[in-house]
């Protein structure tokens, strides 16, 4: 099979590299789908596309672009599935997976923990939910970030009308989340790829921070999954329709799991690295089994 990536990065970034080299050993072809130098056009009522593209089309394509390129890069998802391209993570879960408000809109709809959350577009309503959530310290979220950006511990009114004053953008909003300290605090990692736990990983802020992201640490390790765990991280990712879904938890003093946030284009380096799986391999074993011919 030829199987597409979206993607803005080159053959040599680690998840796309590993997906080529396990694709390879099952004789299969990888092809980069670059949204800033491959265009959707519509020619007499057909979609086609322009551009720098490997040429045979891709069989089947893997949106991978993340938070690179912006929200642009998502025009060519339903223009593949226009052209009959079958896409692993299709465009509705993508959107709700990239908007974290809409992620745990989601999640709460099947009754599935998460923790306590705001969504605010003004100063005044940081000071209404903030009430509502306890009181300081709580979290600052952007709606839609990549590798713990635009994510930030607030203590202090000085603290909060510092930060709302240089990133709150009324258009798109922010969000205010009830703050579990990093002491006796579980950050867990699992990747579930169509239907099932491939694997999950522990994570852990550096010393006088408190995101855990791999890309921020370089670290992580394994863990013994509860079942119960493994469950939720399932049901999340089904709750949004997610085939290939990173689920990020955090487990407080208590041992209660809370879905922080998925991810649709989830990074595997360091859960290869922290388990000795070969995720890369059961990605592509996935989708040649699920859209092969």
């Amino acid at each position: 099979m030829n199987i597409g990536i979206i993607t803005a990065e080159n053959y040599h970034y680690p998840p796309t590299r590993r997906l080529t080299e396990a694709a390879a050993e099952k004789g299969h072809r990888i092809i980069l789908v670059d949204p800033v130098y491959v265009w959707p056009v519509l020619i007499h009522g057909n979609p086609d596309l322009e551009g720098d593209l490997a040429h045979p089309m891709p069989d089947v394509v893997l949106p991978r672009q993340g938070a690179t390129v912006n929200d642009s890069s998502l025009k060519l998802v339903p223009h593949l599935h226009q052209m009959k391209i079958p896409l692993v993570n299709k465009l509705n879960a993508i959107l709700l997976s990239k908007d974290q408000f809409l992620t745990l809109q989601a999640l709460c709809a099947v009754q599935l923990p998460i923790p306590d959350t705001g969504f605010i577009n003004s100063i005044e309503g940081f000071h209404t939910v903030l009430d509502r959530l306890g009181g300081y310290p709580v979290v600052l979220k952007q709606v839609s970030g990549r590798v713990g950006e635009g994510v930030f511990l607030v203590k202090t009114e000085h603290q909060a009308r510092l930060i709302l004053h240089n990133t709150l953008v009324t258009g798109k909003g922010m969000l205010v989340q009830r703050f579990i300290p990093p002491e006796n605090r579980l950050d867990v990692r699992v990747l579930v790829i169509g239907g099932k736990v491939a694997g999950a990983m522990q994570l852990a802020p550096i010393p006088g921070d408190f995101r855990s992201n791999f890309h921020l640490t370089q670290k992580s390790w394994p863990v013994d999954l509860p079942p119960e765990w493994g469950d939720i991280a399932l049901k999340a990712a089904e709750a949004l329709g997610l085939e290939i879904a990173g689920v990020d938890l955090i487990v407080d003093d208590k041992k209660r799991a809370h879905v922080i946030e998925l991810n649709y284009s989830p990074g595997f380096t360091g859960l290869e690295a922290a388990t000795g799986l070969d995720i890369a391999g059961r990605i592509i074993a996935y989708v040649v089994e699920t859209y092969g011919p």
